[in-house]
């Protein structure tokens, strides 16, 4: 398999229109915010809000979706976390909500910003009613300068109701509010051609486009979905650039990695936006 297109022009305007990108969502997963034990880690959730802060300081809005509650919980309660039911996750996560937000309540802080809590159900995505009234609460929330911190609402969602991965739920909210660029954080680089925690021959797939499908028949591969739970990541990120908008997956710890976004420079994996003419 090849690394995918790399410098070619259609890698590069996607990199310059994730650049220019107005309004971002950005999504960080567990493993991106918590440690070894599960316990919310401070310094990689700073380090999380210093690269949002990086966005704003240039004059984007940025809505943050937020894992991390369940596995905040856990950390606080000393569960095991590999015994834990659906109801004892649903309960862990309201324990580790109200951890995370005043976490995140401090960090952003270190910048004069707020932060606002929105808990979402399915329901929420689906009902026009209730969908527009969200639109209208994260617009204003925009206007205000506050921070819109977005994670599942675990506590009340059942199996018709729960979204089920902030993966999607993320690339909902970016195709619902048009937003300019979703950038997925996770615990790896991006996309690989293999699991990269385990072979050491996996190679960082640079963009993807016209080679989706080649890309899809990959992250099928159970052996690869093993690393960073990569296969709705990926169908996230193709959900945002078919609405016409680039996506990225790049690593969480990676350093400045917001910013070098902004700069437009190579990071993680690019989805180009997708031309609603164009097969690709």
């Amino acid at each position: 398999m090849s690394n995918a297109v790399d410098t070619g022009p259609d890698a590069t305007t996607a990199r310059r229109l994730a650049a220019d990108a107005e309004r971002v969502v950005v999504k960080a997963g567990t493993n991106s915010l918590t440690d070894d034990d599960s316990n919310l880690d401070d310094a990689k959730l700073d380090k999380l809000v210093d690269d949002i802060a990086a966005l704003r300081e240039r004059g984007k809005e940025v809505l943050l979706v937020s894992s991390g509650a369940v596995g905040a919980g856990i950390g606080m309660l000393d569960i095991d976390e590999d015994r834990e039911t659906v109801e004892e996750s649903q309960a862990l996560s309201t324990v580790g909500q109200g951890r995370l937000m005043h976490r995140y309540t401090e960090s952003f802080g270190r910048y004069d910003t707020q932060v606002a809590q929105l808990l979402l159900t399915q329901h929420d995505l689906e009902d026009p009613e209730r969908y527009t009234n969200l639109q209208n609460t994260i617009e204003t929330l925009f206007e205000w300068g506050v921070v819109p911190v977005v994670n599942e609402n675990d506590a009340v969602a059942t199996e018709e109701i729960r979204i089920g991965d902030n993966d999607m739920l993320s690339s909902s909210l970016a195709v619902g509010i048009d937003v300019d660029l979703l950038v997925t954080l996770t615990d790896v680089g991006g996309v690989y051609t293999g699991n990269p925690k385990r072979d050491d021959g996996a190679r960082r797939v640079a963009a993807v486009g016209e080679n989706y499908d080649e890309i899809q028949d990959l992250v099928e591969d159970s052996s690869t979905d093993a690393f960073g739970g990569i296969r709705t990541k990926v169908q996230g990120a193709r959900q945002v650039a078919e609405h016409g908008s680039p996506a990225i997956i790049a690593a969480s710890d990676a350093p400045d990695v917001l910013e070098r976004v902004a700069r437009g420079e190579p990071v993680g994996t690019i989805f180009l936006p997708i031309d609603g003419d164009d097969d690709a």
